[in-house]
């Protein structure tokens, strides 16, 4: 891969990411000797992400649109996943205070951009590229599937700092994590921003399924392949819609709507980055 000229570039973004979570918790620490935290990330700290986010994207752009063709697979997905998470948290932390939650996602976009040099994917199309339709499906797939894995992560966190709250306040005091928790939004926050999230990533989810459909009608000549993927993305849409309706009805929370969450992920995990997973890596396909 030549990015600028340079192939090298592509290891860039991941050693950039763990800089800034280094950075993250080098301020939290020296904030709490002395007991001068803030919420809030600072507009210093937000622009100096934005060049890596910039360069993080191109990277992906060249690496997927290739002259070789189309190149796709699971490290491609979570590496795109970890870029539309990270900003979306860009614009998020300008008005909502997501200093705690910023340090896992940095730490995650870290590790999920260093895939696609590990693995660097295969052609999946040679003219597919060339498809204004292909282009649309796959960039409103891939910000849906961003959005609901941060969904994903942000369930995780929202289930730790439940329990949290419920620790002895001994253990409170004595534990590094603990006192990290503290930094995160409150429980009622943390909600909001959740549903937030779900609500934008299932209109998305929602435009991928039935754009799919022309998608497949204008590349293969067939309205609809049956397969794998096909079922478990439908499957996970109804999930996802399960939920959305849920809350609306009946004012779902708590710990039942994180495991409809997390349950509603795995399936979709399941449509395309497990299978891509799996034939890579285990079946070296």
């Amino acid at each position: 891969m030549n990015i600028l000229g340079h192939p090298s570039l592509a290891w860039l973004p991941s050693a950039l990411y763990f800089l800034f979570f280094w950075r993250e918790i080098r301020v939290y620490v020296l904030n709490s000797q002395q007991n001068q935290d803030s919420p809030r990330v600072s507009p210093s700290s937000q622009w100096l992400l934005l060049p890596l986010l910039l360069l993080h994207g191109l990277i992906l752009h060249e690496s997927i649109f290739t002259a070789e063709g189309f190149i796709f697979g699971f490290a491609q997905a979570l590496s795109m996943m970890s870029w539309i998470g990270v900003t979306f948290f860009w614009f998020e932390s300008w008005y909502m205070p997501t200093r705690g939650i910023r340090a896992i996602v940095l730490l995650a976009a870290g590790f999920c951009s260093l895939l696609p040099v590990i693995f660097p994917g295969h052609v999946l199309s040679a003219r597919a590229i060339d498809d204004p339709w292909f282009r649309a499906h796959f960039i409103v797939a891939n910000i849906a599937y961003g959005l609901l894995s941060l969904a994903a992560l942000h369930a995780i966190l929202m289930h730790w700092q439940d329990r949290h709250l419920h620790m002895p306040t001994h253990d409170k005091t004595n534990s590094f994590f603990a006192k990290w928790g503290e930094r995160l939004p409150p429980l009622m926050t943390m909600e909001h921003i959740l549903f937030r999230i779900l609500k934008v990533g299932f209109a998305l989810l929602t435009l991928t399924v039935f754009s799919g459909v022309f998608f497949s009608q204008t590349l293969f000549g067939r309205a609809l392949f049956w397969d794998h993927k096909t079922i478990f993305g439908i499957l996970s849409w109804v999930m996802f819609a399960g939920l959305l309706v849920a809350r609306w009805r009946i004012g779902l929370r708590g710990l039942t709507a994180i495991r409809w969450v997390l349950s509603s992920f795995v399936v979709l995990l399941l449509a395309y980055v497990g299978s891509r997973f799996v034939l890579e890596v285990l079946l070296q396909r």
